[in-house]
């Protein structure tokens, strides 16, 4: 594949994380926009960096194969012109961010909290390209394969995830090829990528080539083992995991992310709290805020999301306990009455961190 000039590219304002791989965060004070501008959006790359010229995009193939009647080969310019395209804006996040705030210290990306944004999505309801193909009646998952290979090992794939059937037919999953009104960078996936609302990030494989349908859980590349995956019950420190109790991860959890003020900050008098809380299938349904270490919790405003999978705004006005160090506090509940704990349930690969988000800083 021909090199695009800006693969490998790492942001300017991001932090990169320690990793062969490019891997980038956003400091969380940078994510204070309803839309994440595309040059703030955190990378996540699990190997190398497939990219083509914006010039060839057109002909990039994208394969339907495995259970389907009418096995399709499509390339970007047929699958923009044979089905509807459809805009959605919808939340992108790591299962692993968080990862830092574990402890004991679990293997994997120390991610701090900025590895998510809500970006506009364009694309095509991948249910519209599984109805072309004729999905068998007992298919019960969708494979994808991309170009991208695991680092120092050229022909072994870096990750090849997967969604369940439901995720896969439901309307809001998209086979996408534009973020926020632009084609996607090629640190994005660019020219198609999988968006799955609501799943974590690894669902939404980047440069798609091929999608499988199956009759059983995918087996491709990090979808075995303890990859992406939680245990059906609590698993402690030190214990060595079954991987028969582990499960792979699709809904998110419920989470609240503080963007106002930033970390370290100096106030006096009433000091203004804002950010953002997302979810997964359930919605949000409010936000709380407290200065005191959770021992009282004042409800912020919680403002409409752009979207069912948007990210909604959040904001209050909190008074300071008198001078010296202070530390903020936000959770977010969903309406089925889930709140963000005070600290994260430990699992060894560090998944799924939704503790409640904490600023610290200095009342003067």
């Amino acid at each position: 594949m021909l090199k695009h000039p800006s693969r490998g590219t790492p942001k300017p304002g991001l932090t990169s994380l320690a990793d062969p791989a490019l891997n980038q965060e956003t400091p969380p004070h940078l994510l204070d926009q309803p839309i994440t501008p595309t040059p703030l959006f955190f990378v996540r790359n699990n190997g190398s960096l497939p990219a083509v010229r914006h010039e060839e995009a057109e002909d990039w193939v994208l394969e339907v194969t495995g259970r389907v009647a009418r096995p399709l080969t499509l390339s970007l310019r047929e699958l923009r012109a044979r089905f509807p395209q459809v805009e959605l804006t919808a939340v992108l996040e790591c299962a692993g961010n968080g990862r830092s705030g574990f402890a004991p210290p679990v293997p994997g990306l120390a991610w701090g909290h900025g590895a998510v944004g809500c970006a506009r999505w364009t694309g095509v309801r991948l249910a519209d390209v599984l109805a072309a193909a004729g999905v068998a009646a007992d298919a019960a998952y969708v494979g994808h394969e991309s170009p991208d290979h695991a680092l120092g090992a050229p022909g072994q794939p870096a990750l090849s995830r997967g969604l369940p059937i439901a995720k896969a037919l439901a309307p809001e999953t998209l086979l996408a090829f534009g973020m926020n009104g632009a084609p996607l960078d090629p640190l994005h996936g660019f020219p198609l990528r999988v968006v799955a609302p609501g799943f974590p990030g690894a669902a939404w494989q980047k440069w798609l080539r091929r999608i499988l349908v199956l009759d059983r859980e995918h087996d491709g590349a990090k979808m075995t083992g303890l990859d992406y995956r939680m245990p059906r019950r609590p698993v402690q420190p030190g214990e060595t995991p079954d991987p028969a109790i582990f499960e792979v991860i699709t809904d998110m959890p419920v989470k609240c992310l503080i963007t106002e003020p930033a970390a370290d900050f100096s106030a006096s008098g009433p000091v203004s709290v804002a950010g953002f809380a997302w979810s997964g299938a359930v919605p949000v349904e409010r936000v709380e805020v407290s200065v005191d270490g959770g021992a009282n919790w004042q409800r912020a405003e919680l403002e409409p999301g752009e979207g069912r999978w948007a990210w909604r705004r959040f904001h209050a006005l909190l008074d300071l306990p008198g001078r010296g160090e202070v530390e903020l506090m936000a959770r977010a509940m969903d309406v089925a009455g889930k709140t963000q704990p005070l600290e994260p349930a430990w699992n060894p690969r560090g998944y799924l961190n939704n503790a409640v988000h904490r600023i610290r800083g200095r009342a003067v």
